[in-house]
C-alpha cells in the first residue's frame, strides 16, 4: 500500500476570502523514505479560491496542524507538530506567524539552524535560511487545534489563542492533553501558556479525552472538540472575574 502519513489537512480562508491557506503535512518522521515522497508536502499551500490556482506559501513546516487569522493584523498563523525519536524534550512543537516564501527548517534543522545529523544528505544551505518559529508550545504536545479569543471574551482571555493539545504518544511523562491559552499583546504572543482546559488525564495518567480543534463562538465560548471520548465540550464564563 502507499504510504500516506500525516494524511489529515488543515484548511482555513484568508482575511479576504480571495486564498485559502492549506497545511500539507510529511510523509515522514524526517524524511527517511527519501526526498521524492515529499513533493508538495511539510508546506502550507496558497490557493486561489476562485480559479484553484495554487503555490507554495511557506515550506519546511513537518505538520501544520491547525491554522486562525490575527483578528487585527489579518496575519496567518498555525500549530506544527515537529519530529520524533530525539528524545522525551525535543523537538518542540510550536505556534507561529507562517510567514510567505519562508522556510522552516523541515527535515533539515530544527528551530531555526539546530541541524537534524540524522537527515541524509545535509544541506547547509537549507539550514542557513531557516526561520525560527514565534512560540515553543512543548515537545511531543500534538497541538492539534487553534483560534484566536477575537476580541469575544474578557480578562486574561481578552487577546490571544486557544491551542488544543491532543498529548503525546510516545512518552513516559504524559504532555499536553489539556487546552492552553497564549497571552497576545501588539499581534505578537507575550507570555507564558495558561492552562484553560485541563483533567483530560486521570489521576494514574490515563487518558479520559484528547483535545483536538478549538473555536470561539460569538458569545465567547470555547468549543472544544474531543476525539477520544467523542465529545464536543463548550465552555463559557461563570461570570463575574
Amino acid at each position: 500500500a502507499k504510504i500516506n502519513h500525516h494524511w489529515t489537512k488543515a484548511m482555513t480562508a484568508g482575511p479576504d476570502g480571495e486564498f485559502l491557506y492549506v497545511g500539507i503535512g510529511s510523509n515522514s518522521n524526517i524524511g527517511e523514505r527519501g526526498m521524492d515522497v515529499e513533493e508538495d508536502r511539510a508546506m502550507v499551500w496558497q490557493i486561489d479560491a476562485e480559479t484553484g490556482r495554487h503555490k507554495p506559501y511557506a515550506t519546511g513546516l513537518r505538520n501544520p496542524t491547525a491554522f486562525a487569522i490575527h483578528p487585527d493584523t489579518d496575519q496567518l498563523w498555525a500549530v506544527v507538530n515537529e519530529r520524533d525519536e530525539l528524545g522525551p524534550n525535543l523537538v518542540p512543537d510550536y505556534l507561529t506567524s507562517v510567514q510567505e516564501d519562508a522556510f522552516y527548517g523541515w527535515p533539515y534543522s530544527y528551530w531555526g539552524d539546530n541541524v537534524d545529523t540524522r537527515v541524509k544528505p545535509p544541506k547547509p544551505e537549507k539550514v542557513e535560511s531557516a526561520i525560527k518559529p514565534d512560540y515553543a508550545l512543548g515537545s511531543h504536545v500534538a497541538a492539534l487545534g487553534v483560534d484566536f479569543s477575537d476580541g469575544n471574551m474578557d480578562g486574561q482571555f481578552a487577546e490571544g489563542a486557544f491551542v488544543g493539545q491532543h498529548g503525546s504518544w510516545n512518552r513516559s511523562v504524559p504532555v499536553g492533553f489539556k487546552v492552553v491559552f497564549v497571552p497576545f499583546s501588539n499581534g505578537e504572543p507575550d507570555g507564558e501558556p495558561i492552562d484553560f482546559a485541563t483533567g483530560f488525564l486521570d489521576d494514574d495518567g490515563n487518558a479520559r479525552g484528547r483535545p483536538v480543534g478549538v473555536t470561539v463562538d460569538p458569545e465567547g465560548a470555547l468549543i472544544i472538540a474531543d476525539d477520544l471520548s467523542n465529545t464536543i465540550w463548550r465552555a463559557t464564563p461563570t461570570g463575574g472575574d
